[in-house]
């Protein structure tokens, strides 16, 4: 008997479906390149069956370090539609994290692009998972155990589909978490958490067929995969900026006509800040998301007098839970980052795991198919940030702080491991960091805890000041102080040129905070 109940379509289904039916379409532009759904799907199928032919497994990891071009969208999902797990290494990382990172993944083969071969050659030796012919430049070979992709590899690959079979718990990627409160993790997402980032997005933010999406963010970045998996799964438009800035991100998007696109708050920060902004046209943009880290409400309000109404806030973790504010929410609930994305549920619990109730203040845990399996090879570290409700389902702990309305609103407050005890009281950085966003000659601000002797800790706030800016330290640490409660007052303001971040522009405080600690 046949059993129609046993078919599932997968997310390498789906892109071959799009170019069998819409193959001259725009799939993917950069620039100038313009790559039509049928090349696109021909070109991640030669990756494919390349690799099967090299001997590339289910489950196989791949590593892939590049920058944003085309490429390296072709590259990553051609592997998982070899049946393979892409592990996709961040270009800001050293030598030395990269080591780690790879052989962490127990990855076969890496692919690396030619800008960034000189991180990878100083730790080739400590590569030892890496078979002899999995050395592949994406772009360059022939010397140095190195294999060109094109020429040595891709040349004489198949485009016909892969005869591969998936199943939904199979690995899709790993995705490394920043390292913004410790080592980085290997962050295990399978085919039925990357569908369901997939449809799930592309609903919230209402892509469609005919959205083009702009990506403004490292391609290796899960971030970045908030625009690139949703138009891909509608069959829409992905371009890719290849670096950011300002005028380059306003220009594509009034010469493209882009309807949505995914920036960090620096970026928008950057925007807002540029004299010339409203001589650009970019009333097609309908949606603006903001993730990575919370806007303060001085850019929100910036980014909607001045870049439109269509602003999606995202929190969320790599991990997998998410809430979004929508555009018709942002005047009615301005301070809040909204409900869980569709699929996903929420609890706020107490440091000893019970659930709280509506208007309390606890840690956020959220349960969703978009969830992550694991954290890979860490089974103790996994257990560790789960919670089992009454029905014995597992929640994700996130580590943040925030607190559900009544309507089901969440409030981020902030990170649990941010949060400043300052003589007993709870002093959350995000309050005072919005207090600070207000002053005008404030480009950016981060506060963290430090030592004190009285009060165990104390808020320090460090500061980027605007071009031009006449105001010192002392100024604004008077300023601030005036408008702050008393248990949330400054000890010190100190300027900075930058900060540490990670590849979605998120402040590593971890990393400021250990000069005054260590």
């Amino acid at each position: 008997m046949v059993r129609l109940d046993d078919a599932q379509t997968f997310l390498p289904d789906v892109w071959r479906s799009h170019a069998a039916y819409f193959p001259e379409k725009d799939a993917i532009v950069c620039g100038e390149r313009r790559i039509s759904w049928r090349a696109f799907n021909a070109a991640m199928n030669r990756v494919a069956n390349a690799l099967l032919g090299l001997g590339l497994g289910r489950g196989d990891k791949v590593a892939v370090l590049m920058g944003n071009v085309p490429e390296a969208i072709t590259i990553m999902f051609g592997i998982v539609k070899a049946g393979g797990c892409v592990v996709p290494a961040s270009a800001l990382l050293t030598s030395e994290q990269l080591a780690v990172l790879i052989e962490d993944c127990d990855a076969r083969f890496l692919i690396v692009a030619a800008a960034l071969r000189e991180r990878i050659e100083p730790i080739r030796g400590r590569l030892r998972k890496i078979r002899a012919d999995g050395w592949i430049g994406a772009d360059f070979g022939g010397e140095g155990g190195w294999r060109h992709l094109e020429d040595e590899i891709l040349a004489r690959a198949s485009d016909a589909e892969p005869d591969i079979a998936y199943a939904m718990s199979d690995a899709f990627n790993i995705i490394y978490s920043s390292g913004t409160t410790g080592l980085p993790k290997g962050i295990v997402q399978t085919h039925r958490a990357r569908q369901h980032w997939s449809f799930s997005n592309a609903i919230e933010m209402r892509f469609e067929r005919a959205s083009r999406a702009l990506t403004t963010t490292a391609l290796y970045s899960n971030g970045t995969w908030l625009m690139v998996l949703p138009i891909l799964f509608v069959g829409g438009t992905l371009h890719i900026l290849p670096q950011f800035s300002p005028s380059a991100f306003l220009e594509t998007v009034q010469r493209e006509r882009i309807t949505h696109t995914f920036m960090v708050p620096p970026q928008y920060i950057a925007t807002l800040a540029l004299p010339d902004l409203e001589r650009f046209d970019i009333s097609s943009l309908k949606v603006m998301l903001s993730a990575g880290s919370a806007l303060r409400p001085d850019t929100k309000a910036g980014i909607l007098a001045r870049l439109g109404a269509g602003l999606y806030e995202l929190y969320g973790c790599s991990e997998g839970f998410a809430t979004m504010l929508k555009p018709e929410e942002q005047e009615a609930r301005f301070g809040s980052v909204g409900t869980p994305v569709l699929g996903f549920e929420m609890r706020i619990l107490d440091d000893e795991g019970r659930v709280l109730p509506r208007g309390a203040v606890g840690e956020i845990a959220g349960y969703g198919a978009g969830l992550m399996s694991e954290y890979y090879r860490k089974p103790e570290e996994t257990a560790a940030i789960l919670w089992r409700d009454e029905r014995g389902r597992s929640f994700l702990r996130t580590g943040d702080i925030g607190r559900m309305d009544a309507d089901g609103f969440l409030t981020i407050l902030d990170r649990k491991k941010d949060m400043i005890i300052s003589g007993g009281f709870n002093v959350f950085p995000a309050d005072i960091e919005s207090v600070l966003g207000e002053h005008e000659d404030v480009e950016d601000v981060t506060v963290i805890g430090i030592p004190h002797e009285k009060w165990g800790e104390t808020p320090l706030a460090l500061v980027i000041r605007k071009p031009g800016a006449a105001g010192g330290e002392a100024d604004i640490l008077a300023w601030a102080n005036q408008r702050l409660a008393k248990h949330q007052r400054l000890s010190r303001v100190e300027f900075r040129p930058e900060f540490p971040r990670n590849a979605l522009g998120k402040v590593l405080k971890r990393l400021l905070r250990e000069p005054f600690w260590t």
